[in-house]
């Protein structure tokens, strides 16, 4: 069973507001997102082969990954600024496509749940842009949160 709180992004009135979270401690805290990119055998043999156009694929969106992992704030309104202490992006050719896998770790007052999911996002956001010029029916799917651990909630995995 599941327990309903309050939205803690709405105020009173019901306009959205962004959580003070001053007053809390810093403390570890990691999330891990996973999502899939699901494209053709042409495109599974161009990324193993390393021959797809655009050059390294898999190297460009673990990059990307990682960079939008840093600038969730800037995507996201209410999303705290804090430190990205780490973060780690694994990318895995499967003969479906690509497996896309995402940890983002802190010390801060706020977790990185949306830092991980917005890291697995992006990087898959960067595998279409470099296939898109071999096929356009790729598609992104099951992007998701899978386990954060620390903060106030404690652990959780889906």
């Amino acid at each position: 069973m599941t327990s309903h709180q309050p939205f803690t992004h709405l105020d009173g009135a019901g306009a959205a507001r962004m959580v003070d979270v001053t007053e809390k401690t810093p403390t570890v805290r990691s999330a891990t997102a996973t999502g899939f990119v699901r494209c053709g055998t042409h495109i599974v043999d161009a990324l193993r082969d390393g021959t797809a156009p655009k050059g390294d694929v898999l190297a460009v969106a673990r990059i990307a990954g990682i960079a939008a992992a840093k600038r969730t704030p800037e995507l996201l309104p209410l999303a705290h600024v804090i430190g990205v202490h780490g973060a780690v992006v694994d990318l895995d050719v499967t003969d479906d496509g690509v497996q896309i896998a995402a940890t983002v770790r802190t010390a801060d007052r706020t977790g990185v749940e949306m830092e991980a999911l917005t890291a697995v996002s992006v990087a898959a956001l960067s595998v279409v842009d470099m296939v898109k010029g071999l096929d356009k029916s790729v598609t992104i799917e099951q992007i998701q949160l899978i386990r954060k651990t620390g903060g106030k909630n404690g652990d959780w995995s889906r």
